[in-house]
Order: structure tokens, then sequence, then C-alpha cells
């Protein structure tokens, strides 16, 4: 079975067609990229796969079932978790306080239990601070769990923002160009913590600009053009067909 399923997914803002008849289907275990120009769809579509956004038609399914329309918080959690372009860390708590903060949707603990500090919600508490923590030593920044999480250099940012996503214990995550922003060591290094996500069982559908880590990275790759696919395949297909060539280099060029 399919871990995700896109089924003639459309989606209109006014008389603007964002999104047009997109298919493809995402297996378990592998990274899949989604590629293409500024303005092909790709942020769109991510917001459609996890709820940001209701399709205007077609269908999603996840694990089997549709998922399309449900709020972003249900699809969390039946097993997706998502990543944005711009790294939304909460200022003023530690890189350790971001990632525990994922465990949300995992947890038991509500305002009541936890304002009356009842014996099992601080057994819980220790239980996610101990997760978290393993979670930031997979990525190699254990060493900065109490530093202020805004404070620190962007690829770490990202690095704890991987950290919280994988809070959330996702079958699939969806990653929204995790390189963006990034210096060529910290874009390398961000390829490096994909492909360590990735070795762990989950599955990783991610938008990205950067073609070195697509084509260094990815299993699949989905290209996308004024809202539409117009290719898919293995990224040596994808880099030897006329079409993709075409959108990125030109015509004439191509």
């Amino acid at each position: 079975m399919m871990l995700l399923e896109v089924n003639n997914l459309n989606r209109r803002f006014g008389g603007l067609q964002a999104v047009s008849d997109v298919n493809f289907s995402v297996h378990p275990g592998m990274i899949k990229a989604v590629i293409g120009p500024n303005g092909a769809g790709k942020t769109t579509l991510f917001n459609l796969i996890s709820g940001a956004l209701p399709p205007s038609s077609g269908a999603i399914h996840f694990k089997g079932l549709p998922i399309h329309g449900l709020p972003p918080f249900r699809i969390a959690e039946r097993g997706m978790a998502r990543t944005y372009q711009n790294i939304k860390l909460c200022p003023g708590m530690t890189a350790l306080e971001n990632v525990m903060i994922g465990r949300h949707c995992r947890s038991r603990a509500g305002f009541i239990s936890g304002m009356l500090n009842l014996p099992w919600t601080r057994r819980e508490e220790i239980a996610i601070r101990e997760k978290s923590l393993e979670l930031l030593a997979l990525l190699d920044i254990a060493d900065l769990a109490e530093v202020e999480a805004t404070s620190l250099a962007f690829g770490q940012q990202r690095a704890v923002e991987f950290a919280r996503a994988l809070a959330m214990e996702p079958e699939l995550l969806l990653l929204d160009e995790p390189a963006a922003g990034l210096n060529i060591y910290e874009t390398a290094e961000v390829a490096r913590l994909i492909s360590t996500i990735n070795q762990r069982g989950i599955t990783v559908l991610l938008v990205e600009h950067d073609m070195s880590l697509v084509m260094d990275i990815s299993h699949e790759i989905v290209v996308l053009s004024f809202g539409q696919k117009i290719a898919e395949g293995t990224p040596a297909e994808i880099q030897h067909n006329s079409e993709v060539i075409k959108i990125y280099l030109g015509e004439d060029d191509a």
C-alpha cells in the first residue's frame, strides 16, 4: 500500500489555478522531492497535503484513508509532520523546550492535570524530556539543548526544527525548502540529517530549490510547472527529461 496518494488534486484562488489535476504517490521508506520554478504550486501542494488549505477538488489518502478536508492537527495525529520554509521556533525557549512542544499530539496530560501536577503527569514530562534529548542527540545537537533556540546559527535552528517534527513520531515528514537560507556547508549538513531521518524508517516528502541536494538524496522526483505535473521519475530520468530541461534552461538552450 502507498503511504500517500494524491489524486486529481486541484486548488483555485479566484481565477488562478494554483494546482491542476496533480497525481502522484509516495512509497513507504522513500525520499521524494517536489521541484519546479517559482510559482509552480509547490507550497500550495504542501498546504493541501498537510491540511492548511482545503482542495477545490480531488482526493488525498494517507495510509489508505482520506485526509482531504481534515484540519492539520488531525492529520498530524495520524502520523504526518511538517516543517516550513521560514523557521518557526518559539523565542525565549531553549532548543530542548522547542522539541518538547512537538510531543503535544502524543501526550495525554491536559491543562487541569498539568496544573494539579499529578504523579503520572510528572512521569510523562520526564519521558517527553528524555525522548526530546534523544532526538537532539540523533541530529548531533544535544550539546545545544539548553541554548535559547532562536540564538542558534541558522543551520542549527533547522536541526532543532527537524527534531521537533520528529518528536511527533511521524511516518511521513514534509519538509518545505529545508535548505532555504543555508550556505553550502549547512546545506550539506541538512542533506545528511534528512538521510539520517530516512534511515530510521521515516518517509520524507520535500520541496526544494537546491538541485544538488535533491539529486543527491531523492529516490524519486515530481516536477511541477504552472500548477501541473509535467514529469515524475528517478533523479537520472528527471535530469534527462526534455520538458524539465526546457523549464529550467529555456526552450532555446534546451
